[in-house]
C-alpha cells in the first residue's frame, strides 16, 4: 500500500494540516460536505460543464449543510477564516464553480454586508445570508474598467429625496441571475464618493444579461448587468462603505477566499491524476510506476502542501485581526500562480485523456486559469506586494 493516502475530506495532507488547525466538530462538519459533494454534486459537473449551467441540485444539496454555522461547530470557530478557508478548499477540490457559487453567498456578499452594512443592517440581513434566504451577489467590476476600477469606477448613485438612482453598467457578476439582490458599487455624483447598495435584481431599470464562450468556470453562470435608472431607498445603501478605502477592506478580507480556492483546486487535480495513473497501464504496467510520472506527481504535491501551509498562515493572522493588503495579495499571487503549473502536470500525467472531462482534470486545468485572474490579477497582486517591499508605488 502507498505511504501516502488521501484523507477522504481534505485529500493529500502529508503534514496533517488540517487536523492541526480545525476541532473535530468542524472537520467533521467538512467531512459531511465532502460526502455530499462526493455522492450528489460530482455526478452533475459533467453534463453542468458541457452545457455551460448551474444545475439547481447543487445549491438544493448545500444549503441544508448550514455550512456557514455547522451543528456543533463553536460560533467563534465558524466565523473564523481558518474555517471559512477549508470550506472553499472542500468545495474547490470537487469543482471550481461550485466553490465560487457557494462563495459568492458566504464570502463576497456576506462580507459586504458584515464589513459595509451598519450594526443594525449587519444584525438583521446575515441571518438570512447564512440561510440563503437572502440570495445576493457583489457587483464592483465593469464592462470598462477591472484592475482600474478603483479610480475608473463608472456606475453613478444620485440622491433624490429619499432614494438614490443607479445608472451603469456591471460585468462578469456570477451567480446574478439566480441572486435576489445586488450589491451594486457606485459613484455618488455629488461627493464623488464610492458607495455601495443592496437593488433587488427584478427591480425596474435591471437588466442582466449571461456572458457565453467561456473556456473555464462554464457552469458558474456570470451576468452583464445594466443599471437604468434604478432607485433604491436610502435603506437599502450600505452605511459603512463611504469612499473606496471601505471597498479595499472588503476586498482584503475576501482575496484570502480566492487563495484558498486556488489551493483546494490544486487538491482536486492532484486527485485526479493520482487516481488515473494508479488504474492507467501502459506498456504493462501501471502508469503510477514510471519515474518521469512520479517526479510530476511529487511536484504537485509540493504544490499544494506549500499552498495550503501558505492560506492558513494567512487565515492565522486575518483571525488575530492582522490585515495587510500585501499578505492577501501575496497569497492569491502565489497559490494561483502555482495552481498554474499544478493543474498543467496532472493534465501531462493523464496525457490525452488529460482533456477529457470523464477525469476531472481537464475541469480543473481550464478553471485554473479562471482563478489566475479574477479578484485581482497576478500583475495587480505583484504590485500591492512590490510597493509594500520598496515603498515606492508603481502604480500608473
Amino acid at each position: 500500500m502507498p505511504a501516502l493516502e488521501a484523507d477522504a475530506t481534505f485529500g493529500f495532507d502529508p503534514y496533517a494540516i488540517a487536523a492541526a488547525h480545525l476541532s473535530p466538530a468542524a472537520r467533521a462538519a467538512l467531512g459531511g460536505l465532502q460526502q455530499t459533494l462526493e455522492s450528489s454534486i460530482r455526478p452533475l459537473l459533467a453534463e453542468a460543464w458541457e452545457t455551460a449551467t448551474m444545475p439547481r441540485e447543487v445549491l438544493e444539496a448545500l444549503i441544508p449543510l448550514d455550512l456557514m454555522q455547522p451543528a456543533g461547530v463553536d460560533a467563534a470557530e465558524a466565523a473564523s477564516s481558518v474555517y471559512s478557508g477549508f470550506r472553499n478548499y472542500v468545495l474547490a477540490r470537487t469543482d471550481v464553480s461550485v466553490a465560487t457559487l457557494y462563495n459568492a453567498q458566504s464570502g463576497l456578499f456576506r462580507t459586504s454586508i458584515g464589513l459595509g452594512g451598519s450594526p443594525a443592517q449587519a444584525e438583521e440581513l446575515d441571518p438570512r445570508v447564512r440561510s440563503f434566504d437572502l440570495k445576493g451577489v457583489f457587483a464592483l467590476t465593469e464592462p470598462e474598467h477591472g484592475s482600474d476600477i478603483a479610480g475608473g469606477l463608472a456606475t453613478t448613485a444620485r440622491r433624490e429625496g429619499d432614494a438614490w438612482v443607479l445608472d451603469g453598467r456591471k460585468k462578469w457578476i456570477g451567480g446574478a441571475a439566480a441572486s435576489d439582490v445586488l450589491v451594486v458599487f457606485a459613484r455618488d455624483v455629488d461627493d464623488h464618493a464610492v458607495k455601495a447598495f443592496l437593488a433587488p435584481t427584478g427591480a425596474a431599470g435591471v437588466r442582466l444579461e449571461a456572458i457565453g464562450g467561456k473556456i473555464a468556470l462554464r457552469p458558474m453562470q456570470n451576468a452583464v448587468i445594466t443599471l437604468d435608472g434604478v432607485r433604491v431607498s436610502d435603506a437599502s445603501r450600505l452605511q459603512n462603505v463611504n469612499g473606496w478605502r471601505d471597498v479595499a477592506r472588503i476586498l482584503r478580507a475576501m482575496r484570502s477566499d480566492v487563495a484558498w480556492i486556488a489551493a483546494g483546486l490544486q487538491a482536486g487535480a492532484l486527485d485526479a491524476a493520482v487516481r488515473y495513473v494508479r488504474e492507467r497501464h501502459q506498456f504493462e504496467r501501471p502508469v503510477g510506476g514510471f519515474q518521469l510520472v512520479q517526479e510530476k506527481l511529487a511536484r504537485m504535491l509540493g504544490n499544494v502542501v506549500a499552498s495550503l501551509s501558505m492560506v492558513v498562515q494567512l487565515s492565522l493572522r486575518q483571525d488575530r485581526g492582522e490585515y495587510a493588503d500585501e499578505n492577501s495579495a501575496l497569497a492569491k499571487l502565489q497559490t494561483a500562480r502555482l495552481a498554474r503549473e499544478t493543474v498543467a502536470l496532472g493534465r501531462e500525467v493523464l496525457g490525452g485523456n488529460g482533456i477529457l472531462l470523464e477525469h476531472d482534470a481537464a475541469r480543473f486545468f481550464a478553471d485554473a486559469e479562471a482563478v489566475y485572474s479574477y479578484e485581482g490579477t497576478h500583475e495587480i497582486n505583484a504590485l500591492i506586494v512590490g510597493r509594500a517591499l520598496t515603498g515606492a508605488s508603481a502604480f500608473t
